[in-house]
Formats: C-alpha cells, sequence, structure tokens
C-alpha cells in the first residue's frame, strides 16, 4: 500500500515569530543552503538539523533561487557554493547579503588555485567565512563539528539580539553603549614603529575597508596575521596590494620591516619581530604551538613587538571567532603599545575583538573605515625617541 507523503513539520516560534528548532529553545539560526549538487544539499541538510540551535530555512540548487527564496523566507546564515550555474555563488552575493535577513555567509569551497581566487574575492566582498568542501568519503563527524563551530559562530550575533530584545533593561533604566577602553590608554599617542593587524572570521572584508583608509602618507612597516589555509596566502597578497596599491609579501625568515611595506604571515607559521643589532626590525617565522591553537596566530606577533619595539607599536584586532590576540595584546600594552578593535556591530563574528575589548585592552573601539583613520592619526604623531640600542650605536 503506498503511503501517503509525509506533510512538512512546521517550526515552533517564540513569542517574536521566530523559529525555535525544539519545544523550549531560544530563538534558532536560520540556515539557508544553497548548492547545485543535491547528495551535498542533502548531506549539509541532515548536519545542520542534528543542532538543536539550528533549523533551515530553506535550500536551493541555484543562486537565482535562492536569492528568490531569501526574499520570501530570511536567513541568518548561508551556506553558498560558489561553482554552479547562471550567475554563481560569487555573482549572486551581493544581492544575498542585502537580502532581508542580512544574512552572513559562509563560502563552501575547494582548495584550488582557482577556488582560492573566487573565494577570497568572496571574503573581500562580505562573505564572512569559508570551509573547505570535501570530496566524496570525507563528510566526517569532524567536518560536522567544524560546519556547525562556523554557523554558530555566525549566528551569534542573532541569537544575542534577541536575547536583548526578550530581556527588557529595567523601567525607568537609562539606555547606555557599553564602553570598553579603558581609561588612559586612549591618551597614548607616540607615533607606532609597527602597525600589527590580527584577523579571522569576516577580518578580510574589514580589513579592505581599512586599509582603503590608509593615505600615501602611511610610512610605517606593516604587519597582518590573518587565519587562512597557507594555499590561499598568495592569492591574500595580491587582495592587499590591490586594496590598499602598495606592494604586499608573505613574511620570509630575515625579512628587514621597511617604511611602508605589508609583510603577511604565511599560513604554515606565525611572524614575529625581532631587532637587529644594526637597530634594524626583521622578521622570524615560528611554528611553536600557541594557547589559541591558531595557525598563524596573532599572540606571538603581537608579543614580539612589545620586547623589539619596546612597545612602540600599535595592534589592531579584526572580526575573527575566538581569542587570539588576546595573550599577545596585554603583552604590548603592558610594554607601553596600543591596541584598536573592531566593533560588535560591524563584525562578522566579536569573538576575538570582544576579547581583547572586554580585557581592558583597548583605546579605540571602531567601525574598519574610522580604524584606519585612527591608523593614519598615530602615524601621523611625533617620531618615537631612539631605542636605547639604536642610540648606542650613534
Amino acid at each position: 500500500m503506498n503511503r501517503p507523503a509525509a506533510l512538512p513539520r512546521p517550526l515552533r516560534v517564540d513569542n517574536a515569530g521566530r523559529p525555535a528548532a525544539r519545544a523550549g529553545a531560544a530563538a534558532a539560526i536560520r540556515v539557508m543552503i544553497v548548492d547545485d549538487s543535491l547528495t551535498v544539499r542533502t548531506i549539509f541538510k541532515r548536519m545542520v538539523e542534528s543542532d538543536p540551535a539550528l533549523v533551515i530555512a530553506g535550500t536551493a540548487a541555484s543562486a537565482e533561487r535562492a536569492i528568490a527564496q531569501l526574499a520570501e523566507t530570511p536567513a541568518d546564515v548561508v551556506l553558498l557554493d560558489l561553482e554552479m550555474p547562471g550567475i554563481g555563488g560569487l555573482g549572486a552575493l551581493p544581492a544575498i547579503l542585502t537580502t532581508p535577513g542580512r544574512p552572513q555567509v559562509l563560502v563552501v569551497s575547494s582548495l584550488t588555485v582557482d577556488g582560492a581566487e573566487h573565494t577570497l574575492s568572496a571574503l573581500q566582498m562580505g562573505a564572512a567565512d569559508t570551509l573547505l568542501k570535501p570530496r566524496p568519503g570525507g563528510f566526517t563527524e569532524d567536518y560536522r563539528a567544524a560546519l556547525l563551530g562556523k554557523i554558530r559562530a555566525l549566528g551569534s550575533r542573532v541569537t544575542a539580539s534577541i536575547a536583548e530584545i526578550e530581556t527588557p533593561a529595567p523601567a525607568g533604566a537609562a539606555a547606555a553603549e557599553p564602553s570598553f577602553v579603558r581609561p588612559g590608554l586612549a591618551r597614548r599617542a607616540r607615533r607606532p614603529e609597527v602597525i600589527a593587524i590580527g584577523a579571522s572570521t569576516g577580518g578580510i572584508h574589514a580589513l579592505g575597508l581599512l586599509l582603503r583608509r590608509l593615505g600615501p602618507d602611511f610610512d610605517v612597516p606593516l604587519l597582518i596575521t590573518q587565519h587562512l589555509p597557507a594555499s590561499f596566502m598568495p592569492v591574500f597578497a595580491r587582495q592587499i596590494e590591490a586594496a590598499c596599491g602598495r606592494p604586499a609579501e608573505i613574511a620570509a625568515e630575515g625579512l628587514m620591516l621597511t617604511p611602508g611595506r605589508i609583510v603577511i604571515a604565511p599560513g604554515h607559521g606565525h611572524v614575529v619581530v625581532k631587532r637587529k643589532s644594526s637597530g634594524g626590525l626583521m622578521t622570524r617565522i615560528s611554528t611553536e604551538p600557541q594557547p589559541s591553537g591558531c595557525m598563524p596566530s596573532v599572540d606571538p606577533m603581537l608579543a614580539s613587538l612589545a620586547e623589539a619595539c619596546e612597545g612602540r607599536a600599535l595592534g589592531v584586532i579584526l572580526s575573527g571567532m575566538g581569542r587570539d590576540g588576546v595573550l599577545g595584546a596585554a603583552a604590548l600594552v603592558d610594554a607601553g603599545g596600543m591596541i584598536f578593535a573592531q566593533d560588535a556591530d560591524s563584525s562578522a563574528v566579536w569573538g576575538m575583538p570582544g576579547a581583547v575589548s572586554r580585557a581592558g585592552l583597548v583605546s579605540l573601539v571602531a567601525s574598519p573605515d574610522r580604524l584606519g583613520d585612527a591608523v593614519m592619526a598615530q602615524v601621523s604623531a611625533p617620531a618615537p625617541a631612539p631605542t636605547p640600542a639604536a642610540a648606542a650605536l650613534k
């Protein structure tokens, strides 16, 4: 006997009308899956539905269909394949980002050279993060955990906002923005010898916005540690060059830091800075495991500047998951340096910048463009006095 087709299970909703994945749960993170492979869509759907904090908003086999669906059924996070018939994921990305839910986009990408080019273009355009699409047989339990972790992180801002709505302030309480700037730090105005930027999830888009604010007079060495696979780094360096119109290169052992030079941490190691006996600064590559577990990590970059520059350095922490950068930022601030952090509203994930902010290590919390202006203002401050080592050589 033929059984009737099962009817779709109605979504539970909370008091605000948002879906909840199960009875009694908080508002769920709504996920849209966009991939032209039925197999991939099915596997991702099962993985998402295995997490009680997530709910499927829809699936689509083309970017065009995804845009139409998102206009009617908003999502918080979109899993996006880039290589599809029609306009494809890359062509559809700007429209997807402006659909009513203003979703965060997780690009599911291969690690081929072409895949790196397209994926980094998507990240520069505003996609928040990327995840390798494994070959058949690669959809393991570890992969499921990584996927769900990224979705939860990208949707965390949504659930936090819902919590604020559902927990109103006491009657008569004045609304105020929390201040994370430690008194006294904002008054430091020494010209830094080096600018160091750390970023992860959502950081590439923010980094582009910041770098475009650096004018032709920017003449300080700039270090960048971005959490990316090693195979992406050459493409990433070319993107940085295009964003700010100046050469960018991947750090190597013994590379000298010169005015205006942009140096990027390699994917296989941390970039650290040492001062030569002649007084100049050079990069070293470290593979020592870090508490954050990141490779490359922001912590050793900032900590090395605390020692090599005796605090005459400025660190900037942009959007990213986790707490990478907190330990290095503390060392730099203790040595007399400064830390800027991206604000929560403009961050895809306010993990890394939130961690240094809550630790009371920041002199400024702002959007990427304002951070860029502030960096230029610091570079225009009076030049630092020579270090004792450099002064002794004169």
